[in-house]
């Protein structure tokens, strides 16, 4: 069973960057797929990126391609959210998630994700 701590999160002006974290421990992380979902207050929790467990594949969800990089080091037994060009919408709880690595191609609903973090809050100001 893997063990999943995000963080990287905080305050940001619109337009600018953050990039989150996720380590994780008690298994081995090239086993899972690994993807990053948020929850906005009274909104459900939506899919954001999801990498392969080799990284060679990635997916990312249309509000966000060509602002945010999901990337892992598996050496590190980390997974990353790189997000640029911040809007305001954007703001969120951010989670990580890990799923088996048979899983193909990426899911992305959430009740298909085996473990998850407790989250990192992300506020991007207008």
């Amino acid at each position: 069973q893997v063990q999943l701590v995000e963080s990287g999160g905080g305050l940001v002006q619109a337009g600018g960057s953050l990039r989150l974290s996720c380590a994780a421990s008690g298994g081995t992380f090239s086993s899972y797929n690994m993807g990053w979902f948020r929850q906005a207050p009274g909104k459900e929790r939506e899919f954001v990126a999801a990498i392969s467990w080799t990284g060679g594949t990635t997916r990312l969800e249309d509000s966000v391609k060509g602002r945010f990089t999901i990337s892992r080091d598996n050496a590190k037994s980390t997974l990353y959210l790189q997000m640029n060009n911040l809007k305001p919408e954007d703001t969120a709880l951010y989670y990580c998630a890990a799923v088996g690595s048979t899983w193909s191609p990426l899911p992305i609903k959430r009740g298909t994700y085996s473990y998850w973090g407790q989250g990192t809050q992300v506020t991007v100001s207008s």
